[in-house]
């Protein structure tokens, strides 16, 4: 059975302290998936949140004190629980406070995956990347190299998003080449996308690192059709088509437009 078969049948409770931004659209896209969304960051019940969910997700794209302490409590209460984490270090070398922030967070828990653009990813290991608000900028290095160097570091699956994906744990490296330009175009997917291989993962049965690679090529198949049906009509159209798609993209559908390699070390 395919994870996306076993998110749909387990319909895993997917806890998310994210951004301001994008609550509703991770919410409904992870309702579109199969999965249940739970935001909530209160202090007073997020490790109790933590410990019942199949997944946590911490997303960093609207930091606060205050959140950060929701998402140090949460991320311990799931360590506890043997619960996984998803961090996504959204903007991650754009100012030092969320350069800090991220290194708090990888230091205080255990981090299942990291999500993130190379540039995010480079500076929550320590390395440099140029960066622009919480996008990439462009860089010259190995980005395999450095997803390899991250995993191997953090100890947890890291996935680099881009034009190809790589995901690895430091010793097998996929990269997905699915997806379309267009996702680029709408806030939030990658945030979603975050939440979406915290789903992967929480139906994993511990399959870390093949849950995740299915995830990324998964969601990239779901905006791929996406964007046909939508074509010439604009990003809104696509982002409705893009919810319905991650509702609607069968298992045989993904396993027959999947591009997924391994990658010889």
């Amino acid at each position: 059975m395919s994870f996306l078969s076993k998110v749909r049948a387990s319909n895993p409770l997917v806890h998310n302290i994210t951004n301001i931004v994008v609550a509703n659209f991770s919410a409904n896209g992870l309702l579109a998936l199969g999965a249940s969304p739970f935001m909530a960051d209160a202090h007073e019940e997020v490790a109790d949140i933590a410990a019942m969910s199949g997944a946590v997700v911490l997303n960093i794209g609207t930091l606060n004190d205050y959140a950060i302490e929701s998402m140090l409590l949460a991320g311990k209460a799931a360590n506890r629980h043997n619960v996984p984490v998803v961090l996504d270090p959204v903007g991650a070398g754009a100012t030092a406070y969320r350069t800090d922030v991220t290194h708090k967070l990888v230091n205080h828990m255990q981090i299942t995956a990291l999500r993130g653009n190379v540039a995010e990813v480079a500076h929550v290991v320590g390395e440099s990347w140029s960066i622009k608000g919480v996008d990439a900028g462009a860089g010259d290095g190995d980005v395999a190299a450095l997803a390899v160097q991250a995993a191997l570091k953090l100890k947890c699956v890291v996935i680099v998003t881009g034009k190809e994906d790589v995901i690895t744990d430091g010793s097998t490296t996929y990269v997905v080449s699915n997806g379309h330009p267009v996702l680029t175009k709408v806030t939030g997917t990658g945030c979603l996308l975050s939440a979406v291989v915290g789903a992967f993962l929480a139906a994993s049965e511990g399959a870390w690192l093949e849950a995740a690679a299915e995830a990324l090529s998964f969601y990239g198949v779901a905006a791929e059709i996406a964007e046909e049906r939508s074509r010439m009509q604009g990003p809104g159209s696509f982002q409705v088509e893009f919810l319905n798609q991650l509702a609607l993209v069968t298992p045989e559908v993904y396993a027959a437009r999947s591009r997924i390699q391994r990658l010889e070390h």
